[in-house]
């Protein structure tokens, strides 16, 4: 049943029960297991994800194969590569499964079509869109100018209850330390 994906959508708007059957009618599902890729770089962005149930994560290969975590989707989140998604452009980034999860999602030509339906719809995901702009602001500028403890206390207040869920090489790939330098600083300060 839905109605995690409703009560998102109720956080900014307000859908009658006929704009709810119109969003639920289109509205595709797939269950993957952990570590399936849903995007690699070079490919294009075809659908964006609710995460109903378990964890994504979308990060970035650098020239020397190493993997920078971007962001993680958890449970009550969506999750894409917004530019190719929205400008069918070629992908940087890969998003994969941390988790057996369980996805609702949309294509492009589905979310275009909801819009014009739904008009709603489009204010709903313009926020998305600013706040995960916000976000990616924050934690660009918490990159910059604080410690890795306070980035870690950051990670944890941004995703409560995630580090029990995922592997410390992931948390630590995400506040750009090693796993070692993470643990060494959560036995020093109990954290």
């Amino acid at each position: 049943m839905p109605d995690r994906i409703l009560s998102n959508f109720a956080l900014h708007i307000a859908l009658a029960p006929d704009e709810q059957g119109q969003v639920l009618a289109l509205l595709q599902r797939k269950t993957i297991a952990k570590r399936t890729f849903l995007l690699r770089p070079g490919e294009t962005e075809r659908y964006i994800y609710f995460v109903n149930q378990g964890c994504l994560r979308m990060f970035h290969t650098d020239k020397d194969g190493l993997e920078h975590n971007l962001c993680f989707f958890p449970e009550n989140w969506w999750a894409c590569d917004i530019v190719s998604f929205f400008k069918a452009k070629a992908a940087t980034n890969t998003i994969q499964a941390l988790e057996d999860s369980q996805l609702y999602y949309f294509s492009l030509p589905d979310l275009e079509q909801l819009f014009v339906k739904v008009p709603k719809l489009e204010r709903f995901f313009r926020i998305l869109t600013q706040n995960g702009f916000d976000m990616f602001q924050r934690r660009v500028t918490s990159n910059l100018s604080k410690t890795a403890e306070q980035r870690y206390l950051e990670f944890r207040r941004h995703y409560p209850g995630l580090e029990q869920r995922i592997s410390q090489k992931h948390i630590a790939s995400y506040l750009g330390i090693t796993a070692a330098f993470l643990s060494m600083m959560r036995k020093a300060k109990d954290i």
